[in-house]
């Protein structure tokens, strides 16, 4: 469990810096330039995924029980992956009314995700995987909603009008729920099988 923990650590830390100090953020970007702050973020990055991932295998093979999911959860699990399909889909289409309403549908999504995981996964190691992501999810929604009430507030008090919004069209708000509907199908039905081994069909602790 300790590696699954510092992959974690490593993996959600690098990504939480606009979490702690989005200006030590841009700090560091100044001092190393925007390129090499990159790289040093992809690495990290992925150094951190490589742990986590090792570290969960590794976990896998003393599991333990925190509880025992109920039947029923396996159906909420499968209404909130749409959901969190649909908010993915709609951070990249613009002028759609859930952008607009949520503004940050990728992190809302990764929240959604990373609930529906835990309500079907009751060992201790999925508990740690799902819960870490969950909670850095959540700090991360709650900071970037500060962040564009303060960039908000600089434009009043600058007296300059913010950027206009994209309009949102009836085009763009069906786009969103038809590709995140198939995207959902797709991964629920074939991809997450096929990538995680474990078909989410089947009621199992190691989905």
């Amino acid at each position: 469990m300790g590696l699954l923990i510092l992959g974690l650590l490593v993996f959600l830390g690098i990504h939480s810096l606009r979490i702690f100090s989005n200006e030590r953020r841009t700090h560091y970007i100044e001092r190393l330039g925007e390129k090499k702050f990159k790289g040093i973020y992809s690495l990290l990055s992925l150094l951190g995924f490589l742990i986590l991932v090792a570290g969960f295998a590794q976990a896998k093979l003393s599991p333990e029980w925190v509880w025992i999911p109920p039947s029923y959860a396996k159906h909420i699990m499968f209404l909130l992956m749409w959901v969190a399909f649909v908010l993915w889909a709609a951070t990249y289409i613009h002028g759609n009314a859930i952008k607009d309403r949520v503004g940050h549908p990728m992190v809302l999504g990764v929240k959604v995700w990373a609930l529906a995981h835990l309500l079907v996964n009751g060992q201790a190691h999925h508990v740690v995987l799902f819960g870490a992501f969950l909670i850095w999810a959540v700090l991360s929604f709650r900071a970037a909603k500060r962040r564009d009430r303060l960039a908000l507030l600089a434009f009043e008090e600058s007296g300059v009008a913010p950027p206009p919004k994209t309009p949102v069209s009836k085009a763009a708000n069906g786009l969103v729920l038809t590709i995140g509907t198939i995207a959902w199908m797709l991964f629920m039905g074939w991809g997450h099988k096929l990538l995680i081994g474990v078909s989410p069909f089947v009621m199992s602790a190691n989905l």
